[in-house]
């Protein structure tokens, strides 16, 4: 995916998943069904930990200024980008341009009052990270929403490009509602139906998470998580009901669709991509009329489920084109 606009953060999209996986491994993917825990535990983390301040001095934790390392990253950047925007400031100390922008950054997150944090890395000092964040070049700033890149741009710019960029940031995600406000204020991230989604999935109770979802998107049908979260907790449940004999029993069936499907999810849900999408792919060349569209419709809401920037999205898709003409 190109690098986004500067001043077009855009919306955050939950099925980034490769911009995921370049993040942290912990919350690499949307088809990792440990994806789906490591979200839930990131985010409450993030609810128990204190709502960042303007007031705490630039540096601390909490503070809405901090230092980043390696060490850091998962609870400074990763978890606390479930409570607010993070916005990542890539610089060292030898880069001329990196003066200029650093600071008028600070400032802007001074006048955020807390509505997103400022999460500054020493390139120099945290190589593994600088790589891991595909760094190009310094300045760089790369703003990080629910543990996923949204936005970044390159080099120094003027003080109100920078304003713009996190304005929009911020209004694309939170709205600008600061964690721990008045009360009755929603700030989209205190969904306590989402937590109770999210609780039902740490139980393992994935009947009653499936439930909780769907509640979600019958009340909100462009709820931003709601929607893949779904789709991945039903993946999860066809998985497990089908079982590890799935494939087996797909092998000595050739011409069964549904127990090709069964062995597709089973596959999708222990991780292998490829391996599920072969399947149907080669499903759909094998048949035709009803049989051959129940496993193209199936494919295809396999391919919700990864996610459309997958590159194994994008390589089955013409797979599945070349099989149908």
């Amino acid at each position: 995916m190109g690098a986004m606009q500067p001043t077009r953060p855009g919306r955050p999209d939950p099925r980034a998943q490769a911009q995921q996986a370049q993040l942290a491994a912990s919350l690499a993917g949307a088809v990792d069904l440990a994806a789906v825990k490591a979200r839930s535990e990131a985010a409450a983390r993030a609810q128990a930990a204190p709502p960042p301040s303007a007031a705490a001095p630039a540096g601390a934790p909490g503070s809405a200024v901090v230092d980043v390392t390696e060490a850091t990253f998962q609870t400074e950047v990763l978890d606390r980008s479930f409570q607010v925007p993070v916005v990542l400031d890539l610089w060292a100390e030898w880069c001329g341009p990196c003066k200029q922008l650093s600071p008028v950054l600070e400032r802007l997150t001074a006048e955020g009052g807390g509505s997103w944090v400022l999460a500054k890395v020493d390139v120099d000092a945290n190589p593994a990270l600088a790589q891991g964040l595909r760094v190009q070049g310094i300045p760089a700033v790369k703003a990080v929403w629910q543990g996923q890149l949204v936005a970044e741009f390159t080099g120094a710019i003027p003080e109100e490009q920078a304003r713009q960029f996190v304005t929009e940031l911020v209004r694309a995600t939170t709205g600008g509602a600061v964690p721990g406000a008045a009360e009755g204020e929603d700030d989209g991230l205190e969904d306590p139906r989402l937590d109770a989604a999210e609780a039902a999935l740490e139980r393992g109770d994935l009947e009653a998470a499936e439930a909780a979802y769907a509640a979600i998107l019958e009340a909100e049908p462009d709820h931003p998580v709601a929607g893949l979260a779904l789709s991945q907790v039903r993946l999860i449940r066809r998985a497990e009901d089908a079982g590890p004999d799935a494939v087996a029993q797909a092998d000595a069936a050739p011409d069964d669709v549904a127990a090709q499907t069964r062995a597709a999810d089973f596959l999708l849900g222990t991780g292998d991509v490829e391996g599920a999408f072969a399947r149907l792919v080669d499903t759909v060349r094998r048949t035709a009329g009803e049989d051959r569209d129940a496993a193209r419709v199936h494919l295809v809401g396999l391919f919700d489920v990864v996610g459309a920037e997958d590159p194994r999205v994008v390589a089955a898709r013409r797979q599945l084109m070349a099989a149908l003409y």
